[in-house]
């Protein structure tokens, strides 16, 4: 099954109006799998969520973790079991508190990278300067109440041209919660999980295996048949609420790769099988879906990397 995930939430532990409770309740009014909780240089708010799941019982999850929030960018981590100082943030060498946040096992990626920074938001701009990017586990490709051209778009392609270059990051959205915010339309996570699976160890196989999903409804899901040497792609409906879809709008589907880009008509009806020998040279495929044409407005759903056997 997919899990839908929204991963990046604060509280009134550090700069947000919901309280733990309250924030609880809003990813269950949204039929929300699991949430992160993501507060600013603090997980004072950990304990308190997990006592409240506990005496609450619902059938939700909680990731823990915090976003560093520093002068150069801020950094998420997930499954933080505990605070890791950020004494050593260097400008010039994030990969010490990115090693550092790792040692402890927990997840830790590039929250909204071109964020607009000094003078209108100091610190939100990603403007640290990674050399290695083995250190980070994955990139917000999407954070939701951004600008669409000036921030998101260029976080994806951002992604995008690492992942071409052989770098194996993750993408994730978020909401970056403050307050209670409609959801519907919205990009949101999806993971591959089990009806009682354990959230965080499922999220850490996603990430570290390139296994996530954004959608603001419907997933891209993909298979490879080595023996035909070919990819089959089916368009997957999902519980997430406030996508619209009409018949009379024709999906697309995108590939990208290293040479160029690739789009054919699929529909949400029967899957589309393509032959993947024209990319066997380019071996690592992008693909994302459409609707109505390919403007970035019209932008559906990233699926995860391809890479051609």
């Amino acid at each position: 099954m997919y899990k839908r995930l929204e991963l990046h939430n604060h509280t009134t532990e550090s700069d947000g109006s919901l309280k733990p409770l309250d924030l609880i309740k809003h990813m269950y009014d949204n039929k929300v799998d699991a949430f992160a909780i993501t507060d600013h240089n603090t997980i004072s708010g950990h304990k308190k969520i997990k006592r409240l799941l506990e005496e609450l019982q619902l059938p939700m999850s909680c990731i823990y973790g915090m976003e560093y929030t520093t002068y150069y960018g801020h950094i998420l981590c997930f499954n933080l079991k505990e605070y890791v100082p950020w004494e050593n943030i260097n400008l010039k060498h994030p990969e010490l508190l990115f090693q550092s946040v790792k040692e402890k096992g927990a997840l830790a990626g590039v929250a909204h990278p071109f964020s607009y920074g000094h003078p209108f938001s100091r610190g939100c701009r990603f403007d640290m300067e990674i050399t290695d990017f083995s250190s980070v586990d994955f990139i917000e490709i999407f954070n939701n109440p951004e600008p669409l051209h000036e921030v998101n778009e260029k976080g994806m392609h951002w992604w995008e041209e690492l992942v071409l270059q052989g770098y194996p990051l993750a993408f994730t959205s978020g909401m970056d919660l403050h307050g209670a915010r409609d959801m519907n339309n919205n990009f949101a996570t999806f993971i591959e999980g089990e009806p009682n699976g354990n959230i965080e160890e499922e999220l850490d196989v996603a990430i570290r295996s390139q296994r996530t999903w954004i959608s603001k409804g419907p997933i891209l899901e993909w298979a490879i048949d080595k023996d035909q040497k070919s990819i089959t792609f089916t368009i997957i409906a999902t519980n997430k609420p406030g996508f619209i879809h009409k018949d009379s709008d024709p999906y697309f589907l995108n590939l990208r790769t290293k040479k160029g880009t690739f789009t054919e008509p699929i529909s949400d009806k029967a899957p589309l099988t393509l032959s993947y020998q024209p990319f066997e040279d380019d071996s690592i495929i992008l693909p994302k879906l459409y609707q109505i044409n390919t403007e970035i407005e019209n932008l559906v759903a990233v699926a995860p990397t391809i890479i051609i056997p």
